[in-house]
């Protein structure tokens, strides 16, 4: 039998080159985004390949809610969560609607799929689930030089990183593999939609991206960064994490006692 992904956001950049990736692997393939004009063109272009194409908005309940039954029911062997957008500016800025959305796309939509992909899977005793997140999650301490201001988008994507790991931990020795990407700056057409204009600024490709994800699974990363070539950095960031968490007391620390 072949094996079964669904990619969110796969209509176009990083979430079609995983589609590319995957059918080039022999996979089945749910592929979802909004422009049910792109999926069918995928599909067509991909006769070779059983593709199934899911017209939904994952900033909608209805959209989530779709897609949650497909997850549930469907053998999936691979959930892609990679549907974004990025509404970079500060807080005070953003319209209630965009901070809705963002937060529906990048933290209610992909919890929620999860949530219902997650026990199946333990049940079958296999498949991976693989979350796109970015860099930006770990931007938070930088100073007010760093530019633009994107405080929710950073907030979105520093929950998939700590929710990635803590689902990691849960199903641990289940068969079941949870996964984080983070990439740096991508070339795709996911800022120039929001009108940013990043010709000038190295890029990597989506391809590159891809395989770095997929070659992470194959290591054992739980969060892989195919821009950084020192992973070290990642590790000493998460042994900070964990020793912060281990070093907490009942008493009142005595800076907050002056």
């Amino acid at each position: 039998m072949s094996k079964l992904a669904l990619v969110t956001g796969a209509t176009s950049g990083i979430g079609k080159a995983f589609a590319e990736r995957f059918a080039a692997d022999g996979y089945d393939l749910i592929i979802v985004g909004r422009r049910q004009e792109r999926l069918e063109e995928f599909a067509a272009a991909h006769p070779e390949t059983t593709v199934r194409t899911v017209t939904a908005d994952l900033a909608t309940t209805e959209g989530i809610n779709a897609l949650t039954e497909i997850c549930a029911t469907e053998p999936l062997d691979m959930l892609v969560n990679n549907a974004g957008v990025s509404h970079y500016m500060p807080l005070a800025d953003l319209p209630a609607d965009k901070a809705q959305e963002l937060v529906n796309v990048k933290v209610l939509a992909p919890t929620q799929l999860m949530r219902a992909a997650v026990g199946p899977m333990q049940q079958r005793g296999r498949g991976t689930i693989l979350n796109v997140a970015g860099m930006i999650a770990f931007s938070g301490p930088a100073g007010p030089e760093v530019m633009p201001r994107r405080a929710v988008y950073a907030g979105t994507l520093a929950y998939l990183v700590a929710m990635t790991q803590t689902l990691a931990a849960e199903v641990a020795d289940s068969g079941v593999t949870v996964a984080v990407v983070c990439p740096g700056v991508v070339a795709t057409e996911f800022h120039s939609s929001q009108g940013l204009d990043m010709s000038a600024v190295p890029r990597m490709s989506a391809d590159d991206l891809v395989t770095g994800a997929l070659r992470g699974l194959e290591l054992g990363e739980t969060v892989s960064a195919p821009g950084v070539e020192d992973y070290q950095l990642l590790q000493d960031v998460f042994t900070a994490d964990l020793a912060a968490f281990g070093g907490q007391s009942p008493a009142l620390a005595t800076r907050y006692t002056k």
